[in-house]
């Protein structure tokens, strides 16, 4: 019986969602047949992981240090195999700005976007309203920030009064956890619309309509606060279209296993805002849901990324 080890929790920002993750992932895991060893990660993990000797690592980890190469590089040197991509994708991924750039050499529209200091951030607007600002590397829509035409508040007011980070967190710090470096967007209006690829094939189109406000973490992760229409209703063109898209993104970062690309959709062109290296595996994630409409259980997602687990890229 091979030995897996769901490696969840962590100490970034996303800790709750990956706790969430990884006890679906563990479950499913003992349902098909493995011997599973959860580990809630903290600095000795490295320590922990040599003792337990494990086949593989099921990475069900979120946000930085976990989804951001640093583990994946710690079990390369521990030869141990793990699910989801490798390092340099994993980094690449996390690393907004970078990422930006090579999806842009690539030939994808991305929204025009600025890096900014955070002391320019909070000098004036980095750009004509609407805009979006984002940690340069969060997941989750962690820290994420949308200023409207209609809202004449400075943006460091606008930060200060939205306590979202710390709702989403559980942490006493908002702006001081995040790095010094910012990603600021044009708002691009219409449709949110993601893209799930697994083992190098896309597998179909969600779009995402949240009941109020925008796509943040509340509404990724509370039940009722988001329709998910799966499949997308788009055109057949487009929905080809925008799987397509999809995959380029996660053939030019150089993606394993399962991956997620979000993009808006105008209307008339498809942006991209991300790939995601590590999707959610919570009952609200989208790429479990996708799997389940393109005829793969939850149990059996789990198994074929875990049947993929190995070493390099």
């Amino acid at each position: 019986m091979k030995h897996v080890a769901v490696l969840k929790g962590g100490w970034s920002v996303e800790r709750e969602v990956s706790l969430v993750s990884g006890d679906s992932c563990a479950k499913a895991l003992r349902e098909v047949g493995y011997k599973v060893t959860e580990i809630d990660v903290q600095p000795d993990i490295a320590e922990k992981l040599q003792k337990l000797k494990p086949d593989m690592v099921f990475n069900a980890l979120h946000g930085r240090f976990g989804e951001d190469g640093c583990m994946q590089g710690l079990l390369e040197l521990l030869r141990i195999p793990y699910t989801h991509s490798g390092v340099l994708a994993s980094s690449i991924a996390m690393d907004k700005p970078m990422a930006k750039k090579l999806f842009e050499q690539a030939g994808l529209r991305c929204p025009k976007g600025v890096i900014v200091s955070r002391k320019e951030l909070f000098s004036g607007d980095p750009m004509k309203r609407p805009f979006v600002v984002k940690p340069a590397n969060e997941g989750s829509s962690v820290g994420v920030y949308i200023a409207m035409p209609d809202d004449n508040r400075p943006l460091a007011v606008l930060m200060d009064t939205r306590d979202s980070a710390k709702r989403q967190s559980g942490s006493e710090t908002e702006r001081s956890q995040f790095n010094d470096y910012w990603l600021v967007e044009e708002y691009i209006p219409g449709r949110e619309i993601t893209v799930a690829v697994l083992n190098g094939k896309p597998m179909g189109v969600t779009e995402i309509r949240p009941l109020t406000g925008f796509y943040d973490y509340t509404n990724k992760y509370t039940d009722g606060k988001t329709e998910h229409l799966c499949p997308a209703p788009l055109a057949q063109a487009e929905y080809g279209e925008v799987m397509a898209l999809a995959l380029k993104a996660h053939q030019v970062l150089g993606c394993r296993g399962l991956s997620r690309a979000d993009f808006r959709y105008d209307g008339k062109y498809f942006y991209l805002l991300e790939v995601n290296t590590q999707p959610g595996m919570t009952p609200l994630s989208l790429s479990p849901e996708i799997a389940a409409h393109a005829g793969i259980s939850f149990n059996n997602l789990v198994q074929m990324l875990v049947e993929d687990a190995r070493l390099g890229s």
